[in-house]
């Protein structure tokens, strides 16, 4: 049951349009014109804490957590220093945009242009990656759908984990504060190095004495409106509000709440540093429960009073909205910001973790139905089966949540990855599901790579067949294929070109953001980097990843490469060129060879002969892109993890062998491809496991739908309880569902008034139904409800 101010928190946040605020890139645009000639780490330092200083303090209606990115509650910012250009060509049509649109006033979009945006021309990280990417990679890389990693060159990277265990929680920013002094102290010797890692303290002394401040300046803010205050039960709390942020961050946290404040200003000068994508929260049900335990067994605060908390944090997750570019919104869909809240698994030392937070976690979820924080569980063959049960009965609300992963899975891909025990049994969940720990720097997203297109680049002369341009390396002309295994082999020739331009072009941003975003106040959060002095951007932190290369669209090529070897060199019922012909045309006039391409089998109904295939293109695609190192020497990574990518990645291809029309979505992560899984659920989950998921340390992603009627009965989730172990105990990472009914979700459509809070997963994240677009709501109704298990 939520309380009154929860609810119309709540009422708030899914009525309001997101609105844009360029107060920070105001402030941070006025500071960098005041430290020209300085140091850029300690440029950004400044800007920051200028920012923290000067930033209009909001505290909303009824708020008990505080703490905003700008004026407005549902607010999304401007980083000019990471990309302006793409803000200057979109923001006249923000608000009409397919996906994720923007509220803008002309005022705003005249100040920028005059006070803003002229001070960055030539100095944004966007304008340095395009001038310095080889044309070749840009005719591929850049926003074609093929190889896409805008997210990383016009926005910042995010994709760290604070750590409150080790870092925050034990010392506060004044804490780090004194212990960047005493480390400056000891750097004596003149060297080049020391050189730099004073300045790096100096930036962490200033990001940390920005971040107090602006805590101190919500303390009076607060104190503010608690003297004008007529209602006494609002008084109170204001006063209470006052006397948290008058504590933390500066402090170490002695309560719940402070707890809980510290964790949102912890994510608020993430933000404001930066814009991250996946500033996870991390495994909140452990390093918050002593703070639980301490003020129940005080009378501090009681069950419902932490709950509302709880909700109040969830709400503030949602608020702040991450400002992207058209391209990447059709990435990323649904103003999701991906902080990941990761509860359940087992502890350092291989003991359940389970506690009275793990629940509360999940009944918050289901009470205020937010799209943040990315709620995940790790599941343990020997978890206790009220978890398990809490967990199926989420799945049967229909909100998408949560994201339910293997325990042991997550803990073998850091075990392959180089990762010490202990370390590696508290991972927590990064962005959508990528397994992950809070002494990690990785960008987990680094690239999505159009597997499908490779194949259609091998059957059309290295050349898009939607546009006839030229994207992959020469190929012979399609009709003279003898075998396939020449098809095959050309397929892979097409696919590792594009593994190549993915990492000149992670490669060439990588450099971008050694040189001109150190990240002084994330670095600030990282236990190795303050030890050391060294920056995330200079690999600073204890586990230092390769980039993750994310695959888009494994069922719809393995499908298709089915399809060829089954239809053209086995039964021969067609030749190729027939075949070639028939997608040429997008399936036009060949309809009845078009039935017989769909009767192939699909991946994700337990067949061998097509889930070989895929098993084979994955371990090819780990092998091809773990040969290549990032500029760290770190190996690259791979991904079969699920944004919203296979929509865009799909508009760029043309009809495919298995039967699918051009243009149409391709299918993410390791699922099958929409309405392909004719079979059951745990056929799909066969299919999935089959993926030698432990070597993709970036992420596998298995995304179901369930007919509501099958999870609404309590035998219904202990069915489904049953069947996940039972996909975990197959060596699989993850699995997620969605519950809600097409008759739902095609009146959601015509009256998305009814349905503002309808959750519904979409793909490594849940979002708001009504807040797709139209053709990314299709692609959730075209996947089928399986009605048995």
């Amino acid at each position: 049951m939520l309380t009154k101010r929860i609810e119309d928190a709540r009422q708030n946040y899914i009525n309001s349009k997101t609105a844009i605020s360029y107060e920070r890139a105001r402030i941070w645009t006025e500071s960098h014109k005041k430290t020209e000639g300085e140091s850029i780490p300690i440029r950004r330092a400044k800007a920051f804490k200028d920012t923290c200083q000067q930033l209009d303090v909001e505290i909303f209606d009824g708020e008990i957590i505080v703490g905003a990115v700008g004026e407005f509650r549902k607010c999304g910012i401007l980083t000019p220093e990471f990309s302006w250009t793409w803000v200057d060509r979109e923001m006249d049509n923000f608000d009409k945009r397919v996906q994720d649109p923007y509220v803008m006033t002309d005022e705003q979009r005249e100040y920028v242009r005059k006070n803003i945006f002229p001070y960055w021309k030539g100095k944004s990280l966007e304008e340095s990656f395009l001038s310095r990417l080889p044309e070749d990679t840009a005719k591929v890389a850049v926003d074609t759908g093929i190889v896409d990693n805008d997210s990383k060159w016009r926005q910042a990277v995010g994709e760290i984990t604070p750590d409150y265990q080790d870092v925050l929680f034990k010392k506060g920013f004044g804490g780090i504060i004194t212990e960047a002094k005493k480390h400056m102290e000891k750097l004596n010797e003149v060297s080049a190095e020391n050189l730099k890692k004073k300045e790096f303290y100096q930036s962490v002394i200033l990001t940390s004495e920005g971040i107090i401040s602006l805590a101190k300046r919500y303390s009076q803010k607060a104190l503010e409106l608690a003297d004008s205050e007529t209602n006494e039960d609002r008084k109170n709390e204001l006063k209470k509000v006052a006397e948290v942020c008058s504590k933390v961050p500066e402090n170490p946290p002695s309560t719940f709440h402070e707890a809980i404040q510290f964790v949102w200003f912890t994510q608020l000068g993430g933000i404001l540093s930066e814009n991250p994508l996946a500033l996870n929260v991390g495994r909140f049900d452990q390093f918050m429960y002593p703070y639980y335990k301490s003020d129940i067994k005080n009378n501090i605060m009681n069950k419902e009073q932490i709950q509302e908390l709880i909700e109040a944090l969830w709400l503030k997750l949602s608020e702040w909205v991450w400002t992207i570019s058209a391209n990447t919104a059709e990435f990323f869909a649904g103003y999701n910001q991906f902080q990941n809240l990761t509860i359940g698994g087992k502890t350092r030392d291989g003991k359940d973790a389970v506690n009275e937070l793990s629940y509360m976690a999940l009944e918050a979820t289901e009470n205020v139905k937010t799209h943040q924080p990315g709620l995940s569980v790790r599941i343990h063959q020997d978890c206790p089966r009220e978890f398990l049960d809490a967990v199926t009965h989420l799945v049967s609300k229909g909100t998408g949540f949560p994201a339910i992963h293997s325990d042991q899975a997550g803990y073998q891909m850091l075990i392959n990855a180089g990762y010490e025990p202990e370390d590696a049994r508290d991972w927590n969940n990064c962005g959508c599901v990528v397994p992950h720990f809070r002494k990690t720097g990785e960008w987990t997203s680094a690239v999505n790579i159009n597997i499908t297109a490779a194949l259609e680049f091998a059957l059309n002369k290295g050349c898009s067949r939607i546009t006839g341009e030229k994207m992959g390396v020469d190929e012979k002309e399609p009709k003279t294929f003898t075998s396939y295994k020449e098809i095959e082999e050309a397929f892979y020739r097409q696919f590792d070109n594009l593994i190549k331009h993915s990492v000149i072009s992670t490669l060439v941003a990588q450099n971008l953001h050694k040189e001109m975003v150190p990240r002084p106040f994330l670095s600030s959060c990282i236990e190795n980097c303050i030890d050391e002095g060294v920056d995330l951007v200079d690999a600073g932190a204890k586990y230092n990843l390769g980039p993750v290369l994310t695959g888009i669209g494994l069922a719809v090529t393995a499908n298709s490469l089915a399809a060829i070897k089954k239809l053209v060199y086995e039964e021969k019922c067609t030749d190729i060129e027939t075949l070639i012909n028939a997608i040429d045309a997008d399936w036009e006039g060949y309809e009845e060879l078009r039935q017989k391409a769909l009767s192939v089998s699909k991946y994700g109904n337990n067949i061998n002969y097509v889930d070989d295939i895929a098993v084979n293109i994955a371990n090819h695609y780990y092998k091809e892109s773990h040969r290549y190192k990032d500029i760290n020497g770190n190996n690259f990574n791979t991904a079969f993890m699920g944004i919203s990518n296979y929509l865009p990645a799909g508009k760029v291809v043309g009809a495919t062998p298995c039967g699918r029309k051009s243009r149409e979505p391709l299918s993410e992560g390791v699922s099958p491809f929409a309405g392909s899984d004719t079979s059951t659920p745990l056929a799909a989950m066969r299919s999935a496991a089959r993926l030698n998921q432990d070597v993709h340390s970036g992420g596998t992603l298995l995304n179901l739908r369930l007919s509501e009627d099958l999870v609404k009965t309590k035998r219904g989730q202990s069915n489904l309880g049953s069947m996940i172990q039972a996909f975990f105990a197959l060596g699989a990472f993850h699995v997620q569902f969605n519950t809600v009914s097409t008759e739902t979700l095609l009146d959601a459509q015509k009256h998305p008034e009814n349905y503002k809070d309808l959750l519904v997963r979409v793909a490594g994240y849940s979002t708001q139904f009504v807040n797709l677009s139209r053709s990314m709501q299709d692609a959730i109704i075209a996947r089928n409800a399986h009605d048995k298990f």
